[in-house]
């Protein structure tokens, strides 16, 4: 169905649709209304889990995929488009809103038995890691420095600022390959990688900023770097959180932090599993290829996430904004959006079964190759 509609038509009607995600965040507000209206209070807490990785994933292949493209000479009219980045910075604000509401909600709540806490940090966490995990990482490739800045708080404002240092600079220089705690190894599980991935992105966030700082013949723990600042914001909003709503305010806080950048080594995790970049004989490693990204064209989900699932041509050309990621068919290609992957992930059994033959049909046949190909022929 959608492969009929005009990628013109399409451009226009996605320019709109990108609003997905401030209705998305407004699933908490929806589930406290039902609260009020139903009585069930510990039930509608889990509410707007269940429409992310229940419903939307249903929705995501009713609707079907997108893999249209904008024309060469409508790309840098896109990217210059004023529109596009307004709505990434709306979510400064938006995610404000979230976690003072979803803190209000939890300490007035009497109502709440510890499934309905549980529940509730759950759910404004993974709406959470949407405003400030997703839109953050498309704020922190941005050179402006009001985006930039932007993509900073909102890294901050969940205790994961050093991923602002750590993608950039770390991640897409050694993505998909051995050196990349977030790029996950054929055959491991999201349990066995997750421990490393937080450990590695904190550690070499603060290995990078102080090389940089080097540099420039400063010490590491200097006012000048830059993670000092970032991880004092994250403290300014526990301590505004214990000041405002107490120590049940505090925990609500760093439920939902942790629930946000958890969400973030989960999704990294599905965008790399088992992908990788052959050594040259010169010892360094092959250029970044979409082949060395997965790929989602469920609409829905691409909507909701601001084209975060065409990730192949984010790692292929990581300064292109959102609105002018391409599709390549030669990518590998994920069976279902980010919704159903981050379900299936947290099963390994069941994530093995579904992504292990595919890493192996990927690889047996030429459609790396084929990726590798189109990417040369986008880039000349």
């Amino acid at each position: 169905m959608l492969e009929r509609v005009p990628p013109k038509v399409m451009i226009t009607l996605k320019k709109a649709m990108f609003l997905l995600v401030f209705f998305v965040a407004m699933l908490p507000y929806n589930a406290w209304q039902n609260m009020q209206e139903s009585g069930h209070w510990n039930l509608y807490a889990w509410w707007p889990l269940f429409v992310i990785f229940g419903i939307i994933p249903v929705v995501d292949h009713l609707v079907g995929k997108d893999s249209s493209n904008p024309q060469e000479d409508e790309v840098e009219q896109l990217a210059a488009q004023r529109w596009y980045a307004l709505l990434t910075l709306m979510a400064v604000p938006t995610q404000l809103a979230v976690l003072y509401f979803g803190a209000w909600v939890f300490v007035t709540t009497d109502q709440f038995t510890l499934a309905g806490q549980v529940g509730w940090i759950l759910s404004c966490g993974i709406i959470s890691a949407i405003l400030s995990i997703n839109v953050g990482h498309e704020l922190i490739h941005r050179r402006s420095r009001l985006e930039n800045w932007a993509g900073g708080l909102l890294y901050a404002s969940v205790c994961y600022a050093g991923f602002k240092v750590e993608h950039v600079r770390g991640h897409h220089v050694t993505v998909s390959t051995p050196e990349d705690a977030s790029s996950a190894r054929y055959g491991q599980s999201l349990y066995h990688f997750l421990p490393r991935a937080y450990l590695h992105n904190v550690r070499n966030a603060w290995k990078l900023e102080g090389k940089r700082l080097k540099r420039l013949g400063l010490p590491t723990f200097h006012w000048r770097n830059e993670l000092i600042w970032w991880n004092a914001v994250s403290v300014a909003f526990a301590v505004a959180a214990l000041l405002l709503f107490g120590w049940a305010g505090l925990v609500f806080y760093l439920g939902v932090s942790w629930m946000s950048f958890t969400t973030l080594e989960i999704i990294n995790y599905i965008e790399h599993y088992g992908l990788h970049r052959r050594k040259l004989p010169n010892g360094r490693y092959e250029r970044t290829t979409p082949a060395h990204s997965w790929n989602s064209n469920y609409l829905i989900t691409n909507l909701g996430l601001f084209h975060l699932q065409r990730h192949s041509d984010h790692h292929a050309f990581p300064n292109r904004r959102y609105q002018v990621l391409r599709h390549y068919d030669g990518a590998p290609q994920l069976p279902t959006g980010y919704a159903g992957m981050y379900v299936l992930a947290l099963v390994p059994p069941l994530w093995f079964r579904v992504m292990n033959p595919r890493v192996r049909a990927y690889y047996e046949g030429e459609e790396w190759q084929l990726s590798a190909q189109e990417f040369e022929q986008s880039a000349a």
